[in-house]
């Protein structure tokens, strides 16, 4: 029988082991040289850190009138990119025509990104649920967990 305590560990926390694993064993790793990372406004808060979406710049403004709450949105040319909260890639299966990026780092840019939405008040994040559901209505992909259950 053991006496020893078991360790909770919080999400964050699994979070970061499994990038770690993922680093280390060399899946889901993109070698790239980072062109920029994008920047918050001066002024805003970050509190739940930062990572990005982008996606075909057509489906900018689109979702600009379509979504209830827009964070910072750049763009580079062909991407737009969205701030989300770190980690809003978890259990998400992002379209194809979309690029996550942990720690908002633009790869291959054509030019420097230039911030084309700025919220009225002090936090940089689209929600990524609403993000995620009109980003798959537009490029015609199922959300991930709308797939047929089997049992």
């Amino acid at each position: 029988m053991s006496t020893g305590t078991a360790r909770l560990l919080e999400l964050d926390t699994l979070v970061r082991l499994s990038r770690e694993r993922e680093r280390a064993t060399g899946r889901r790793v993109v070698s790239v040289q980072p062109v920029a990372r994008l920047a918050v406004p001066a002024g805003m808060r970050q509190p739940l850190g930062c990572d990005a979406v982008a996606m075909p710049a057509e489906f900018g403004p689109r979702l600009l009138e379509r979504l209830p709450r827009v964070g910072c949105v750049y763009e580079d040319g062909p991407r737009w990119w969205w701030i989300v909260p770190a980690d809003s890639d978890v259990a998400l299966e992002w379209p194809p025509s979309t690029f996550y990026s942990p720690g908002a780092v633009v790869p291959d840019a054509v030019r420097e990104p230039v911030l084309v939405h700025r919220p009225d008040d002090t936090v940089p994040y689209t929600p990524p649920i609403p993000l995620y559901l009109a980003l798959c209505r537009m490029a015609g992909a199922m959300p991930s967990w709308a797939g047929a259950v089997r049992a």
